[in-house]
């Protein structure tokens, strides 16, 4: 059985989700896995729930098993959870970060905009992450921001300041060579909040 299959199928055995397999030539297998998302009720404040030192664990030593049996070779297993730029692949990831600052890197540079605000052969932006809905109920995706830099903390802003313009950028999954949260730290939560980087194990 392949890796990602062997991988996948420990971790979700064990209720948790896959969020990204990375095998370094030194012979380090790094997993990182997270806590299902269900998404609260309409009227319910979303309470994001954060991976811990005894779920890394637990999967440790399942996954340790899982890999002996198969014959996977590797040197050090580190089981950890999503950093501040967790990777964002699937369907699911992007309805859960809604509202948050993502970073994304186009596979292929978007073109001339219609505005000529944004140089046709840029393919990385950072915007926070808006999903869209069309008449026939078909969900798609777009991030919102603006090119004036952001006003400094204590700084003061005057009333009558014009909002700075926003540019948007729509999307499809298809259309991403790759997609991250973006890494800004603050206290509030994370992704677009920002975080810190939760729990971490490992095994020799």
């Amino acid at each position: 059985m392949a890796l990602q299959d062997i991988v996948e199928q420990t971790v979700s055995g064990l209720g948790y989700d896959l969020v990204e397999i990375d095998r370094s030539a030194g012979g380090l297998l790094r997993v990182t896995i997270d806590l299902p998302w269900v998404q609260a009720p309409e009227g319910v404040s979303q309470v994001d729930q954060f991976i811990n030192v005894e779920d890394c664990e637990k999967v440790n030593r399942q996954l340790q098993f899982a890999l002996e049996v198969d014959g996977i070779e590797y040197k050090r297993l580190e089981i950890s959870s999503p950093g501040i730029d967790r990777p964002l692949r699937h369907v699911q990831d992007y309805e859960r970060f809604v509202g948050h600052v993502i970073d994304i890197t186009l596979k292929a540079p978007m073109g001339a905009a219609a505005d000529g605000q944004v140089h046709p052969s840029r393919k990385k932006f950072r915007g926070t992450l808006e999903k869209l809905v069309a008449a026939d109920g078909a969900a798609g995706w777009q991030i919102v921001w603006s090119d004036v830099p952001p006003v400094k903390p204590g700084q003061k802003v005057s009333k009558k300041r014009v909002p700075p313009p926003l540019q948007a950028l729509g999307f499809t999954l298809d259309e991403l060579r790759e997609s991250r949260l973006a890494p800004i730290v603050s206290f509030k939560g994370r992704g677009g909040a920002g975080a810190t980087d939760g729990a971490e194990g490992d095994t020799g």
